[in-house]
């Protein structure tokens, strides 16, 4: 069965796959670093009620896939692991804020992708297949409309 996840007013199945690198894709997640990194990134996800599905960390980069609540967005997400981690990463391993004076740790950007079990084209043919009367506003109708 389906895993739904629940809150006071919707049920949902939101599920994101993230890739973010550091700084100059330095290999810098190693070792104790890496471990603290995917503790940081836990309790961050755990305090915002994200779940991790999987996660892994490369020696530059880290790929999650979550489920996030819909009052969540992803750049929200991002901002906040992103944010907390590099700040308490560069407090507590000196060798880090050496590397990255400018207090960043992370690279700006980031690689977001929805996942879900149905297709666009499945979709897509449902909205098409409502109860509708063709309208010149064919791929934006409204039901019952003549």
């Amino acid at each position: 069965m389906q895993h739904y996840r629940k809150t006071s007013h919707s049920v949902y199945d939101i599920k994101v796959h993230l890739v973010w690198t550091t700084k100059y894709r330095r290999p810098v997640l190693s070792g104790i670093v890496a471990e603290r990194t995917r503790e940081l990134i836990r309790e961050i996800c755990k305090a915002k009620e994200i779940e991790i599905l999987q996660g892994h960390i490369s020696k530059e980069h880290i790929h999650l896939f979550v489920s996030i609540p819909p009052y969540q967005s992803v750049s929200d997400v991002l901002q906040s692991i992103k944010g907390k981690t590099s700040r308490k990463l560069l407090q507590e391993f000196k060798p880090l804020s050496k590397q990255y004076w400018g207090q960043h740790l992370w690279a700006r950007g980031y690689f977001a992708a929805s996942s879900g079990n149905v297709t666009d084209e499945v979709i897509l043919e449902y909205i098409k297949n409502q109860d509708i009367t063709e309208t010149p506003d064919s791929d934006f109708s409204i039901s019952g409309e003549t």
